[in-house]
């Protein structure tokens, strides 16, 4: 299959959008989409792509705000743990579930921790993780109980996939799943005791 993966970065709430894009299909998805700019728009346009579908890894507002504007250009459908979003629609997904859609075969792996509708996505050796797994550290919880929950769930659900699976976080770099087994301090033993629990907005 051939592919190309767009990264956007958006000052609301600092966050990461990605456009996959299809090239056989001439589909693309839309993940995490915070905003809609004009810039993702022409890039969108420039390799003559539809956006078919926008997968959420969850539903906090600088990660959703733009689905409205990209549902009234494209009619895309919403891919996400919850059933509405936003007010919209969204054909739900359930933990270990495969499917398809622009060409691509998508496994949802569900991550609660950080919110409870947390969820990854596994497509093309990506792996999307929203704020569930950041380069150095899991995402923010609320709790020592959600601290825990998620660690255990990105151990069981996540550190299994191969090394080389490439990691794209809701905020921060990149990285591999190699690179967060070796070095990610929130995978350490007794992290979740330790952790400050005063909720950052963005992460």
């Amino acid at each position: 299959m051939n592919f190309k993966l767009y990264q956007h970065y958006s000052h609301y709430g600092f966050s990461n959008s990605f456009i996959l894009g299809n090239d056989d299909t001439h589909m693309a998805i839309m993940v995490d989409p915070g905003e809609f700019t004009v810039g993702m728009l022409n890039q969108i346009e420039k390799n003559g792509y539809f956006v078919s579908s926008i997968l959420l890894t969850h539903s906090h507002i600088h990660h959703v705000r733009g689905i409205k504007t990209i549902i009234r250009v494209y009619r895309s459908k919403i891919y996400a743990a919850s059933a509405r979003v936003l007010g919209e629609p969204c054909r739900v997904v359930r933990d270990g579930e495969l499917f398809e859609t622009a060409g691509f075969r998508i496994e949802a792996l569900s991550v609660p921790g950080h919110s409870p509708d947390s969820m990854a996505y596994r497509v093309e050796g990506l792996l999307f993780t929203g704020d569930s797994l950041h380069a150095g550290l899991p995402g923010k919880t609320l709790s020592s109980f959600n601290a825990t929950l998620l660690v255990d769930r990105l151990r069981r659900k996540l550190l299994d996939l191969p090394d080389e699976t490439i990691m794209l976080p809701g905020h921060g770099p990149p990285s591999t799943l190699l690179s967060e087994k070796r070095s990610n301090m929130g995978l350490d033993s007794g992290w979740a005791e330790k952790v400050n629990f005063n909720y950052d907005f963005f992460v």
